[in-house]
């Protein structure tokens, strides 16, 4: 186990208006994910866990009941903290904190959430276009009209996120709704990094109106055909950029 400090005493201020519990959150989870800290291992007490990060207990008792609810790690009786194997044990409520870790995005949670996106997506808008109905195909296309009034690409982003929200909303699935709440919650605090990236799809105004008139006719072999032929101009840029970046690491 190598725990570092991971702030001044007297330093209070973080990087992104990040709390000293959100630091010892992102410590101890690098730490586990990367391999320092095993599955099974025990957590040092409360009390040594703050003088060797260098924070509070009370922040270290943020983090910690943070970390159980998020399934890293296991509260034990008698006090005993147990680190879980996060691989098996943890929910998608975790993936916002493992694509961005340290300031960095780490490309192989990318590449997962890009290929997620890819499959999940027109299965999504298949059950979108059974349930939706003509209320889904009149709010996609006020969606879709203001996407088209705008060259911003960061712009564009926020208006394909409010259109998938609203196809999700529409498949009627809560298991599918509360991914799509996770990968957003992820997605969202790159949407300038991936503008570039993302342009080959959210500038794509026809395809976004060819989805709609589909959903709206109900019919879900076309509306899935559709969906994929749209994701797919922004997957394959994607994942060629990374792996770019994995051959220059």
């Amino acid at each position: 186990m190598v725990l570092r400090q991971v702030t001044s005493r007297d330093a209070l201020a973080h990087p992104a208006g990040r709390s000293v519990p959100d630091e010892v959150f992102e410590q101890v989870l690098g730490e586990v994910v990367d391999g320092e800290i095993a599955p099974g291992e025990t957590l040092p007490s409360e009390r040594r866990l703050a003088e060797v990060l260098g924070v509070s207990r009370p922040a270290v008792r943020e983090a910690l009941q943070r970390m159980t609810q998020t399934r890293l790690v296991d509260v034990r009786q008698g006090g005993a903290t147990i680190v879980r194997d996060f691989r098996t044990s943890a929910g998608m409520d975790l993936l916002p904190r493992l694509l961005v870790r340290g300031g960095s995005l780490d490309v192989a949670i990318a590449r997962s959430v890009v290929e997620a996106r890819l499959v999940v997506g027109p299965g999504v808008a298949a059950l979108a276009a059974e349930r939706g109905g003509p209320a889904l195909a009149a709010r996609l296309t006020g969606i879709v009209d203001a996407l088209s009034a705008t060259d911003d690409d960061v712009e564009r982003q926020r208006h394909a996120l409010a259109f998938w929200d609203a196809v999700v909303d529409a498949a009627d699935s809560m298991v599918f709704k509360l991914m799509f709440n996770s990968l957003r919650a992820a997605y969202e605090p790159a949407l300038e990094a991936l503008a570039p990236l993302m342009a080959a799809e959210v500038g794509q105004v026809g395809a976004y109106r060819l989805l709609t008139e589909a959903l709206g006719q109900g019919d879900p072999d076309t509306s899935r055909a559709a969906a994929e032929k749209l994701l797919r101009a922004a997957t394959e840029s994607l994942l060629s950029a990374f792996d770019s970046t994995k051959e220059k690491s």
